[in-house]
């Protein structure tokens, strides 16, 4: 904080300064490429946290095949396993991911968000080290349930992170820079499962667990979390880091880091107040907001996303791709064909941070939803022709195969972990993020649990695909109706949204000559 003017009336005079500075803080807001620079620097650490988080959703799909080939070998560090064992070992990490998300809510708010990103690397170097000396199944599910802890709590803080920290108008792509990360994550699996041995690879990620936790040193803690707990003057340092090149108000009174704090207290205090409204007992505070609207319509509007993400195969297709592109008949090697869907993943996500820049989110929803059902289900009677025998072209179905995944990445893979942390208010944020994260990993252990046997319940590889399409479709009607739209949203008209719509149908345009008017008090 800064000192007060001895003067009264100077006093009063900076008082209104302060005032007036808090109502138009985006007066002084410079949308030149140099001011992004530290979000900017941020926004790629986090993106290699999340490079774990897609090496760990990628490394069953490598190291299950290979434990597979290695059955009839006579070495000694053959691992012979059943196909129930074999799911335990690809879904377990969902299992896990219960456990974590459900604490990381909690610990991340009392410790901080990157404190958790630093916590994380236990139970992740834990994880990958059982994995590489695992000489039976129980330590294989032991280190994928441990990897399992570590991806929500690498997850879930990065997204919290960079919701607080960026500007509203680039958010989206910053968000969409995370599941650049994952991609990442997942093209290193799928390569050098093509030449290296499972053990090896898990050696060689807990190297970046080390590696990318040592980068979070190098970036400033959130400020809207540091304003909550009342550490003023770190939350003052972390917006000079943030802000650091942002053009200073001609007044000179406070410099802009200093506004910005100003604003945040200000929010911190609108918000306590409404939090002193409802209840004495902070936990009891947060209980009742998760019965008001602001509460359990973006909790609804959450778990509903995540449902159809899961039943139209997204993550099915990364935990298993190899298995999977082997049962659709083809004579393409599946490891190459994984390599070219993370290719076309990792490609996906550098252009969605121009999509998400440019176009509403709903939009781009949509879209990937309507994409998704054509190609899944194209490739479903494709399939179904090359087990007949009427074709033999494998590469009409790894071309289908990877223009789902440029529909998904578009979409449905990556938007409902963008908007997670964006349409929960601040007070139960957190909790409310923890919450989901843990409902969507049960809606895909279970879809992963249960991979074989829908498979033969649909009637095989064709059948399934029939049905994803099918579920992507069902996605499509869902964001129609309900998704609302938080594209160069402010975190605040978010939340007036919930107050009062249900359905994004109800919302109208402003009428034309209020749009002006809108545009200068938001």
């Amino acid at each position: 904080m800064v000192d007060a003017p001895k003067n009264p009336e100077r006093r009063l005079s900076t008082f209104q300064s302060i005032l007036i500075s808090c109502r138009s803080l985006t007066h002084y807001e410079s949308k030149r490429f140099k001011t992004l620079i530290p979000q900017i620097i941020a926004a790629i650490i986090a993106l290699c946290l999340n490079i774990l988080v897609g090496i760990t959703y990628a490394y069953s799909a490598i190291l299950v095949p290979q434990i597979l080939e290695a059955q009839n070998s006579t070495a000694e560090d053959v691992i012979h396993v059943t196909h129930v064992e074999l799911s335990w070992i690809t879904s377990c990490i969902m299992l896990s991911s219960l456990l974590g998300a459900l604490s990381a809510g909690f610990i991340m708010d009392v410790i901080g968000r990157l404190n958790m990103l630093k916590l994380m690397a236990i139970p992740s170097l834990l994880g990958w080290i059982l994995i590489a000396l695992a000489s039976n199944v129980p330590m294989l599910i032991a280190g994928r349930f441990f990897t399992g802890i570590a991806l929500v709590w690498s997850a879930n803080p990065t997204a919290v992170y960079i919701t607080e920290i960026s500007r509203p108008d680039v958010r989206g792509s910053f968000m969409g820079m995370r599941q650049l990360g994952v991609s990442l994550g997942m093209m290193l699996v799928y390569l050098k499962g093509w030449f290296m041995n499972w053990r090896t690879i898990a050696w060689t990620n807990s190297g970046y667990t080390i590696l990318f936790v040592l980068l979070t040193l190098l970036i400033p803690e959130s400020p809207i979390w540091l304003v909550s707990k009342n550490r003023i003057a770190e939350a003052k340092k972390a917006l000079e880091w943030i802000y650091k090149y942002q053009p200073q108000p001609e007044n000179k009174i406070m410099s802009y880091a200093e506004l910005r704090l100003h604003y945040l207290q200000k929010e911190e205090l609108i918000k306590s107040k409404k939090r002193e409204k409802l209840s004495s007992n902070i936990t009891m505070q947060k209980f009742k907001m998760f019965f008001q609207p602001i509460g359990y319509k973006p909790f609804f509007v959450m778990i509903g996303l995540y449902l159809f993400q899961q039943v139209a195969g997204i993550h099915v297709i990364v935990f298993n791709g190899v298995i999977f592109f082997k049962e659709m008949g083809t004579s393409i090697d599946p490891y190459m064909a994984g390599s070219y869907v993370g290719g076309v993943r990792l490609l996906m996500n550098v252009v969605n941070i121009y999509l998400t820049k440019r176009f509403n989110r709903r939009a781009l929803m949509m879209v990937s939803g309507v994409g998704m059902a054509v190609c899944m289900s194209a490739n479903g009677f494709y399939t179904h022709l090359i087990y007949n025998g009427t074709v033999t072209n494998g590469w009409v179905s790894l071309v289908l195969f990877m223009l789902y995944f440029v529909f998904a990445a578009m979409g449905f893979l990556t938007i409902p972990f963008s908007i997670q942390a964006e349409v929960f208010p601040l007070e139960i944020r957190s909790i409310a993020h923890a919450i989901v994260s843990t409902i969507a990993g049960v809606i895909t252990f279970f879809v992963l649990q249960h991979f074989y046997d829908l498979s033969v319940f649909f009637g095989g590889s064709s059948g399934i695909q029939y049905f994803f399409g099918v579920s992507a479709l069902g996605g499509f009607v869902f964001v129609y109706v309900f998704m609302p739209e938080t594209h160069n949203k402010k975190l605040s008209q978010i939340e007036e949204y919930f107050w009062h719509h249900t359905t994004y149908l109800s919302v109208q345009d402003p009428p034309k000559e209020n749009q002006k008017l809108i545009a200068v008090t938001t």
